[in-house]
């Protein structure tokens, strides 16, 4: 298919205008225009483009894209590099940063709800474009067995702040570094709250607030959304996909 069109038929999907966003979505940097194999990947780091070009990919799709906002503009070392493979390999880079967190099906946080067992009740905000989810357990878990359930399904033990009650059911999620959220999660009386990242003041709030707090790993979370969102295509349009993790411990 035609690269324009692809990336029309992402925006539509995933409501990509909607977003105020700290990078753009959608088209960064364009390659070939024909599109036949797709290669994903969570972040689009000059590994991620030497597996893309290994791949013959005709497109790197990635939930970690480039110009985010306070970026350095000034295309010299680890940006020209990566951006002369894209260039050379006539490769384009589309990325979807928050419009790939909250899409309710191919979504990061729809993903992993999806693999934890959780059944989403309701969005963390009020605000439709902010990010996060409360959901419920089928079954209630010990803290510790949920800390090991996490550590199973997403193939890394999580930190663990045990601040809430022996029994975990209802929990707040919200994947990448959103470790800010945990007061809302807290304001809403959840059990815990999942996320990728930690911060200082995370700690104390879990504990006076009275939940657990499970960081899970930013890159562990979000790798799932932009998995489905391959697959997507390749059942769309009939594009051949290919999803390669390069594991980061972040």
């Amino acid at each position: 298919m035609q690269l324009n069109e692809l990336v029309a038929r992402l925006d539509d999907q995933l409501a990509a205008q909607k977003f105020a966003d700290y990078c753009p979505n959608g088209l960064q940097v364009e390659g070939r225009a024909s599109v036949a194999k797709v290669v994903s990947g969570v972040t689009a780091s000059e590994a991620m483009i030497d597996a893309a070009i290994a791949a013959h990919a005709d497109v790197l799709l990635v939930h970690h894209g480039y110009f985010w906002k306070g970026e350095v503009a000034s295309v010299v070392g680890m940006k020209r590099r990566r951006l002369a493979k894209l260039l050379a390999h006539d490769i384009s880079l589309i990325a979807y940063h928050l419009p790939l967190d909250a899409h309710p099906v191919l979504g990061n946080n729809a993903q992993l709800a999806k693999r934890l067992g959780l059944t989403r009740k309701r969005a963390l905000f009020d605000d439709p474009r902010q990010v996060g989810d409360i959901g419920v357990l089928a079954e209630a878990m010990s803290a510790e067995a949920f800390a090991a359930h996490l550590g199973s399904v997403l193939q890394r033990p999580p930190l663990h702040v045990p601040g809430g009650p022996e029994m975990i059911r209802r929990v707040a999620w919200c994947t990448g570094g959103a470790q800010g959220f945990i007061e809302q999660a807290a304001a809403h009386g959840v059990d815990a709250y999942i996320s990728g990242e930690i911060s200082e003041p995370t700690v104390h709030v879990a504990r006076e607030c009275g939940l657990h707090y499970f960081a899970a790993g930013h890159h562990a979370t979000e790798r799932y959304g932009v998995q489905a969102l391959g697959e997507w295509c390749a059942a769309e349009f009939g594009l051949t996909h290919t999803f390669i993790d390069l594991d980061s411990p972040a």
